[in-house]
């Protein structure tokens, strides 16, 4: 997830408060919430990044749909973002307060994506695997891609072990499209 500078600006102000006072887990929960609402929502970031809606229209919808599920610090926050007219960078904000929290707690986040949901034992297998190499508090992130065949693509921060068939079928027809009888000019 990209965010912008100023989205992570906003982001570890509000981290830096969360901890002044301890709610940090609690505005990260709140956090979770609008970032999984806009990422479900494509109606709600369009409106939020209009600039035709006034502020305050703006901030009416936000508090009726958050005003009595996230902390007070939280909805505080939202309104001075958008009277700021920063409104767009809701969401962007949103993952960077996700990202300094988990950086906080030192839990990494490993995404996996296979073409069959995992089962309990091969999910174990993987976090053990994680584990040792990155520490104690990994966070799995679940993705089923059919498209993959079989095998799996594990991301781990920059780090990618991609073993899928569909990826090695890619490789194979690379190598069969070269000539070796045919000289490179």
């Amino acid at each position: 997830m990209i965010e912008s500078k100023v989205a992570r600006r906003y982001a570890k102000s509000l981290f830096g408060l969360a901890l002044e006072r301890n709610v940090a887990e609690v505005i990260y929960k709140d956090m979770e919430l609008l970032h999984a609402t806009c990422a479900a929502s494509h109606e709600l970031v369009a409106l939020l990044r209009n600039p035709i809606v006034q502020s305050d229209k703006k901030a009416a919808i936000i508090i009726a749909l958050f005003s009595t599920k996230v902390n007070e610090l939280t909805n505080a926050f939202m309104n001075i973002v958008i009277d700021k007219n920063r409104s767009s960078d809701l969401n962007g904000i949103a993952g960077a307060y996700i990202q300094f929290y988990k950086d906080y707690k030192g839990i990494v986040s490993a995404h996996i994506a296979t073409p069959v949901a995992l089962d309990a034992a091969m999910r174990e297998t993987i976090l053990n695997l994680v584990k040792k190499s990155k520490g104690d508090k990994v966070e799995l992130i679940e993705e089923v891609d059919p498209s993959l065949i079989g095998g799996f693509v594990l991301t781990v921060g920059d780090e990618q072990h991609d073993t899928s068939i569909s990826r090695k079928i890619t490789m194979l027809k690379r190598e069969y499209n070269i000539n070796l009888y045919v000289k490179d000019y």
